[in-house]
């Protein structure tokens, strides 16, 4: 039985800037337009954190059963290590689903029930990341579906459950911000998979960074990093200079992009992961401090 500590490990805590970042720049979007709704912010939040757990441990237990855990260099994995049945982990997702799904559905309740078909998309998608029988994350599309879900899904539905609006006035900012957070989460991704190249090279898991090659793989992670600056100053065009407080992101990202591309491998990656994660959150506060500004 896996301790509270382990648990707390496999929950991969080191990702969830991922799930805060989104929530943060969609509520700021939301402030500038004098729409905020904290309550609702908080919720959003809770939802956001419930599925960025729940996928961390199903793609724990969907990597563990298939085996391709095995000799996977990094954080703990309870499945791949023996530290935690296959059965438990699995229940511990579908937990964190139920969760995400219970507080969206308050949301949902208060603004509009056309948002229970994205929840339900959301969970689908977490679980065929790494799951089932033909998951998409091992054909190249993982990049692909954190953008979406966790860039443009993420940042536009906190700053539409406050707002109510689909008006350009608040599409527009709103979808700026999920393409600089969403870039970031990719770069998170893109690290993760570039560190992973040669176990998942032999377990047949065909990830983005697979089909690239290393190289590829390194350039990605900096035109990734440079796209969320490019978002940053559109989105400052179109709302406040303020905005370009989310530049502090480099603070983190510049040091990241000098070890990818410098060449560092294996364990090495690990501080990248780190540092990009930082990275995204401080690109979000510092968006959601300007906006409120």
């Amino acid at each position: 039985m896996a301790t509270p500590a382990q648990w707390l490990q496999g929950a991969r805590p080191h990702t969830l800037p991922a799930a805060v970042a989104p929530v943060l720049a969609g509520t700021a979007v939301a402030a500038h337009l004098d729409t905020a709704v904290w309550w609702k912010a908080l919720l959003a939040l809770g939802v956001s954190l419930m599925l960025q757990v729940g996928v961390n441990y199903a793609n724990d237990y969907s990597d563990g059963i298939s085996g391709t855990d095995a000799a996977r260099v990094g954080p703990l994995r309870l499945v791949g290590s023996g530290a935690a049945s296959a059965r438990s982990v699995k229940f511990a997702a579908f937990g964190c689903f139920g969760a995400a799904a219970t507080v969206g559905l308050a949301l949902a309740a208060t603004t509009s029930w056309w948002l229970v078909a994205v929840g339900l998309l959301c969970i689908i998608a977490a679980w065929l990341y790494t799951g089932g029988e033909n998951p998409y994350g091992y054909h190249g599309l993982g990049e692909v579906m954190v953008f979406v879900f966790f860039g443009l899904v993420a940042v536009m539905g906190t700053t539409y459950v406050q707002t109510e609006s689909l008006a350009v006035g608040s599409l527009l900012p709103s979808a700026y911000a999920a393409t600089g957070v969403g870039a970031l989460a990719c770069a998170i991704l893109v690290a993760n998979n570039l560190r992973d190249i040669p176990t998942d090279r032999e377990a047949g898991k065909r990830t983005l960074a697979v089909l690239l090659g290393a190289e590829r793989t390194r350039a990605l992670f900096a035109f990734l990093v440079a796209a969320a600056a490019i978002a940053l100053v559109a989105l400052a065009f179109v709302t406040t200079s303020w905005a370009l407080l989310g530049f502090g992101y480099a603070v983190a990202a510049v040091p990241a992009v000098r070890l990818v591309l410098a060449g560092t491998t294996g364990t090495g990656l690990v501080s990248v992961l780190q540092s990009t994660g930082l990275a995204e959150l401080l690109y979000a506060a510092g968006v959601f401090v300007g906006l409120l500004l």
